[in-house]
């Protein structure tokens, strides 16, 4: 089972991953709102703040982050294995991870609950 954790409360995050639900195979995934319950965060270890800015994935005990996360979801739905392939690539991967974490570092410090997530984390 992958469990993918993901904002709920952002409207891209939620219109993406619901895309992927709709075509993903059934059984392989576990989606988990970040929003709804920590309990598979704190398991893990995963603070929310962490969780909320990049993609999480936990697959075969082991935990991927940002756009590994995607390659490990993309290589196990359909056609996407393509664009996964193509973005493992080197100099690709380097530029697209680079790409996802300058947009997940705006679009997070652009969200309330992001930022009141990593004021409860640091209090931790």
């Amino acid at each position: 089972m992958i469990i993918v954790f993901f904002d709920g409360k952002c409207n891209l995050c939620s219109k993406e991953i619901n895309y992927y639900k709709r075509i993903a195979p059934r059984g392989i995934f576990n989606w988990q709102d970040i929003n709804s319950s920590n309990n598979e965060l704190k398991k893990k270890g995963i603070k929310t703040s962490s969780a909320l800015k990049l993609l999480h994935v936990f697959y075969n005990n082991k935990l991927y982050i940002g756009l590994d996360a995607f390659i490990i979801i993309w290589n196990h739905i359909g056609y996407w294995k393509i664009l996964s392939k193509f973005i493992s690539l080197p100099i690709i991967k380097q530029l697209s991870s680079l790409a996802y974490i300058v947009f997940a570092n705006w679009r997070f410090n652009k969200l309330d609950h992001c930022l009141l997530a990593k004021e409860n984390d640091n209090k931790l």
